[in-house]
């Protein structure tokens, strides 16, 4: 979810000392000096907030064009404990973003939260027992792009829960491969007009949809050269009780190049497949909005603005 880079440490590790006169460093308080930050024992909390712009400004502009202003907030939260045999993972990001055409009124183009929780239990050197929650909805009403009255989403219409039990293979802090194979899947629609229209699977009038089946989540990021990161997240779902050859997937893939200490320029994609969510689309190429059905959905966002780590 724009965790997107690596976040100071705040942590105080105790250091054991001897009790003889000579005050000499025990042997496991020099495996914890020496050993990579994020592995140290105890718990690790920080974050970082993103608050990118766009715009465009025409005046007697052959070419033509609309005066536009954009603006989307980002905040990522991350709360860790790592210990001898184990760690507890906790994050939550929020991303919320709006624009405006001249003449018309501000629209949402962005709004996502999500919160991940993570435990597991070392197997061997990269391989953990492990158990993860999974949290994501939006925060606001979506409307229809091609009717501003029409409500087609809401704060937890859809909402979705992940709860899973497998194995995580872990690379120090910048490769994650999570395989469940037994995940209980719940979609909520608890906005009315939605649930009795049978919105995002849901059967109408019902405000739950619950699915069993396999899931994995993929994390990796790193630093591609000096000052450009690059971070991807994808998320693989089977439902083992309806159609499970239609694979849910939901891929996230953001740049950041850093400017300076504070600025910096993103590119962020996301790309969504539900069996269960229905859009409108134009069948024939003739511009008119004659079919519904479940679609592979993209979305493409470039920013330039601030970026704070804590």
């Amino acid at each position: 979810m724009k965790t997107r880079s690596y976040f100071l440490l705040l942590l105080i590790v105790p250091f054991l000392f001897s009790g003889n006169v000579s005050a000499q460093i025990t042997d496991k308080e020099k495996d914890v000096r020496t050993q990579n930050q994020d592995t140290v024992l105890g718990w690790k909390a920080g974050g970082s907030f993103a608050l990118t712009f766009s715009q465009s400004a025409y005046s007697y502009w052959s070419g033509g064009g609309d005066n536009a202003f954009s603006g989307i907030g980002d905040l990522n939260l991350f709360l860790k404990k790592v210990g001898e045999n184990s760690s507890w993972e906790n994050t939550l990001q929020l991303r919320y973003g709006m624009q405006q055409f001249k003449g018309s009124d501000l629209n949402k183009t962005d709004d996502f939260l999500n919160f991940v929780s993570k435990y597991g239990y070392k197997a061997s050197e990269h391989w953990y027992y492990s158990a993860l929650l999974t949290f994501t909805t939006q925060m606001t009403p979506g409307y229809s792009n091609d009717d501003a009255r029409l409500k087609i989403s809401n704060f937890m219409a859809p909402g979705y829960l992940f709860i899973g039990a497998g194995f995580d293979y872990k690379l120090k802090d910048y490769l994650s491969i999570f395989l469940s194979p037994v995940t209980s899947k719940s979609i909520f629609v608890l906005d009315r007009a939605l649930s009795d229209s049978g919105s995002f699977g849901v059967t109408p009038g019902k405000s739950v949809r619950s699915e069993f089946g396999g899931y994995i989540k993929f994390f990796f990021k790193h630093d591609i050269i000096k000052n450009v990161n690059f971070q991807t997240k994808l998320n693989l779902f089977s439902n083992y009780l309806d159609k499970p050859q239609n694979i849910d997937v939901f891929w996230e893939v953001l740049l950041e190049m850093k400017i300076n200490k504070f600025l910096s320029a993103n590119i962020l994609t996301n790309m969504l497949y539900d069996d269960n969510t229905h859009v409108r689309y134009d069948s024939n190429g003739d511009g008119v909005l004659d079919s519904e059905g479940p679609k592979l959905q993209f979305k493409e966002i470039f920013g330039l603005g601030i970026n704070v780590k804590f």
